[in-house]
């Protein structure tokens, strides 16, 4: 094992007394070639080329001497410390960290930070770092090969996003650009970049916030509100009850994209995105999209709202994670069912119409579940019924073996 680890994060600022100490001392030093180029580094020491950072991390552990590890802005973020750490190497580091890539685009864009989403973007979490974007109004989108600026942008086709892509940050080849969404397909960029994508009403409060990125405390607390906070004009799919049971089966978070389809008042949407994730509303009405707008607005949410008859609306959406179906029967869960999303909930007025969906859902491969519910509401000043409401409750949970990574 080496005799000592130091971990030097670089920005391109000159090297702090610490890390030059530390790098004039390596027997063995690895990094990307920019790093391996920086003068400081000794001649005679070992020198390995960072590509896969656990392979790199293996030939640190074997080496006897004293090692030290390069990497763009601060290793501790989203970066080499948390490999080099693993319990398989046995890897104590010392770190001198820099300035952080996304401290570093921010300050170029000459904005705040602490109300921005942080994510890291390749190809196996491409589509899931869109939907956060899809969901937020402030977010840094830390990229990777192939799942850069203009992959970002493709995915966000249809929804309004601006780009500030911020590329070779602390090089002589900086450059920031800024761009709409639509547009950043047509250039090609330089890595590494570091993207922030910014939509919808970006305002800072008085003295900041309390905590970092989206602030948990937004909006009123809770989640299946009072039908009469959304002005009474819900569907009878809509009920407080119902859409607490439903999105306790969905279980919406953030990087999840859901569908709402048959939007009505927009109330499911609306709790939906107030929970992280993506939403895209549909409904047929256009007045119902309207409402739904409008009640997103009232609760500071991102939507993205589309119009149109299902199941044909929904050929050309993005792939969903959670849908759930407020209108058009077992036709549309079975077009739903077709897409794979990992859950799916509806309802039914009849037992006869819960059983063909429940059928179909179970020909598709999910296990499904459904529930009578009954609510009564009572006026409480005499203790006497006002009104109720019984309806079967679906849900779908695609097998396990099936499941979305």
């Amino acid at each position: 094992m080496a005799d000592r680890v130091t971990v030097i994060g670089w920005d391109g600022s000159p090297l702090t007394d610490a890390a030059r100490s530390a790098l004039g001392a390596a027997t063995l030093v690895a990094g990307a070639g920019h790093h391996l180029a920086l003068p400081e580094v000794p001649p005679a020491a070992e020198r390995i080329r960072l590509g896969s950072v656990a392979l790199a991390a293996r030939r640190v552990a074997a080496h006897r001497g004293t090692a030290v590890v390069l990497a763009d802005g601060d290793p501790g973020f989203f970066g080499v410390v948390r490999t080099l750490r693993a319990p398989e190497f046995g890897l104590e580091v010392e770190v001198v960290p820099a300035v952080s890539s996304v401290a570093a685009a921010f300050a170029r864009a000459g904005m705040p930070w602490d109300d921005a989403q942080v994510v890291v973007a390749h190809r196996r979490t491409l589509r899931r770092a869109v939907n956060v974007c899809r969901a937020h109004t402030k977010v840094a989108v830390l990229t990777s090969p192939g799942a850069g600026p203009a992959e970002l942008g493709l995915l966000l086709e249809g929804v309004h996003r601006t780009f500030v892509i911020c590329e070779e940050l602390g090089t002589e080849r900086e450059r920031v650009t800024v761009l709409t969404s639509d547009k950043v397909a047509d250039h090609t960029w330089r890595d590494p970049n570091v993207v922030i994508v910014l939509g919808g009403p970006v305002t800072s409060s008085e003295g900041g916030g309390w905590t970092a990125g989206r602030d948990p405390g937004t909006g009123p607390r809770g989640w299946a509100l009072r039908d009469d906070v959304y002005g009474g004009e819900l569907g009878e799919g809509e009920t407080e009850l119902l859409r607490a049971a439903q999105l306790a089966r969905l279980g919406p978070r953030t990087g999840d994209l859901v569908w709402d389809i048959g939007s009505g008042s927009g109330a499911f949407a609306t709790e939906a995105a107030r929970c992280g994730a993506a939403v895209i509303a549909v409904d047929r009405d256009p007045d119902a999209c309207a409402r739904t707008m409008a009640t997103a607005r009232r609760f500071g949410v991102q939507l993205q709202i589309s119009h149109g008859l299902a199941p044909h609306i929904l050929e050309d959406l993005p792939e969903p994670d959670v849908v759930r179906v407020g209108g058009g029967g077992a036709a549309v869960v079975s077009a739903v069912a077709d897409r794979r999303p990992e859950r799916i909930v509806t309802h039914a007025a009849t037992r006869d119409a819960a059983e063909l969906i429940g059928r179909d859902l179970t020909e598709h491969g999910y296990h499904v579940g459904c529930a009578l519910l009954q609510s009564v509401e009572l006026d409480t000043r005499a203790w006497t019924e006002k009104e109720r409401s019984v309806v079967f409750l679906l849900s779908g949970e695609l097998r396990q073996r099936e499941a979305p990574r």
